[in-house]
């Protein structure tokens, strides 16, 4: 998956198919090619850290780099797991050095998580082979169809409930 935390819900019916004409169905058919090779860039990026993390550790990772610290309630509910799961989870991510815990300032019933350097290196090497990947493909094309591209991507999130935030985007590398 994707994101770190919990999806969005969904503003749509996966049973029933909206669009029914011909060209309709060839644009959903080139987004559907163009969602393997981002699946593949993101599998890549993955599998030069699968020594290090599984991927629901890097989905923590990401989600604290995104989210700023978290709790274990927290990690838990965006994971989908038990509570007990995401403890032994991120007992783990301690044990490897990519996580701190520590008792939360705000309330001292909970434990909070946060990046260590080592942490932050490594979601920062992840998402750079991303970038890099798609900035290669994206080479390949004239800068109008780039403006293009983005434009409609931006648009496909939108729709999809993806909402922009700063802190994913500084974390990204797509603003200084």
């Amino acid at each position: 998956m994707i994101a770190c935390r919990q999806l969005p819900p969904l503003r749509w019916s996966v049973a029933t198919s909206q669009i029914t004409d011909d060209q309709g169905r060839a644009q959903i058919d080139a987004v559907m090619r163009a969602s393997r090779v981002l699946v593949s860039v993101v599998a890549r990026s993955l599998a030069e850290v699968e020594d290090v993390v599984t991927l629901p550790q890097f989905r923590v990772l990401v989600m604290i780099a995104s989210d700023g610290p978290q709790n274990l309630g927290s990690v838990a509910a965006a994971l989908g797991v038990h509570p007990s799961n995401a403890t032994r989870l991120c007992e783990r991510l301690v044990v490897a050095g990519l996580v701190d815990r520590g008792d939360d300032p705000q309330d001292r019933r909970f434990l909070r998580l946060v990046l260590t350097d080592e942490g932050h290196r490594l979601v920062e090497r992840v998402m750079q082979h991303r970038r890099t990947a798609i900035e290669t493909v994206m080479a390949q094309m004239a800068p109008s169809r780039r403006r293009t591209v983005a434009a409609a991507l931006e648009a496909f999130a939108t729709a999809a409930g993806e909402v922009p935030r700063i802190e994913e985007s500084y974390l990204l590398g797509l603003e200084d």
